[in-house]
């Protein structure tokens, strides 16, 4: 153990002077840390407490210590370990803007049918909204969008001749899936195929019937309205001096 210097007074007792720096006092006394003071030193110091499973005897007195299963690691990692960021955000329901009704056209801004003027059929969970073109009149078939890529317009069309059934069918998680197929990537029959036109995809037989009943009640509610066929096949755009805030869609 190293020698340290101590403050003690004539009688061996354990003083602080601050009047006095601790090489002041070392010069003064002359005295050196000795063992036998340990438990003087010790009435001054704050009190720790140790957790360890026995008492560890230590010159005359006893004393604990932290056992090496709580001690703190010597070796730490090159790189710290990611932690999950908190968060306090929660899922609330969703809430649809005014505008997004039943039976408004509204104007794609983004995705395959970009610039296109579609109906609205119904409000879905999250912000997904459920539209066809009708698909006879611009091509766009019953899809799913998201509801902040639109624009709602103030032209409306009535939807109450569509069937609610097949609406409700449309709207489920299931009828939108995709099925799998295998990989073919890295295969034989995908080197043999390289530079050859995909095949066409072929639409399923219920969807196409779906589609059909759509299409036929929206044309007759649209053909009532005059240019209305017109407005909805023709593609939304911007020329050279429009002003899109200052436009009332």
């Amino acid at each position: 153990m190293p020698k340290l210097p101590c403050l003690l007074d004539v009688n061996q007792q354990l003083v602080f002077k601050p009047e006095a720096t601790i090489s002041r006092q070392y010069h003064i006394f002359a005295s050196y840390f000795d063992t036998s003071l340990l438990t003087h030193i010790l009435d001054f110091l704050p009190a720790t407490s140790y957790t360890m499973s026995g008492v560890k005897k230590f010159q005359g007195g006893e004393r604990t210590v932290t056992p090496a299963d709580q001690q703190a690691s010597k070796y730490y990692p090159a790189e710290d370990e990611s932690q999950p960021r908190k968060t306090r955000k929660t899922l609330r329901p969703y809430k649809p803007r005014e505008s997004l009704k039943p039976g408004t056209v509204l104007i794609l801004l983004a995705g395959r049918f970009r610039g296109k003027r579609v109906v609205l059929l119904k409000v879905l969970d999250q912000g997904v909204l459920l539209v066809t073109g009708p698909f006879k009149v611009n091509g766009v078939p019953l899809r799913r969008v998201n509801a902040r890529y639109v624009i709602a317009t103030k032209t409306t069309i009535p939807v109450e001749g569509i069937d609610s059934a097949t609406i409700d069918k449309a709207s489920g998680e299931k009828y939108f899936a995709r099925d799998k197929k295998a990989d073919k990537k890295g295969s034989k029959e995908a080197f043999f195929q390289q530079g050859e036109k995909p095949a066409k995809k072929e639409v399923a037989g219920e969807r196409a019937e779906d589609q059909k009943k759509v299409d036929k009640a929206l044309l007759s509610a649209i053909k009532k309205e005059p240019l209305l066929q017109g407005y909805l096949s023709t593609n939304f755009s911007l020329r050279k001096g429009d002003r899109p805030h200052e436009m009332v869609f």
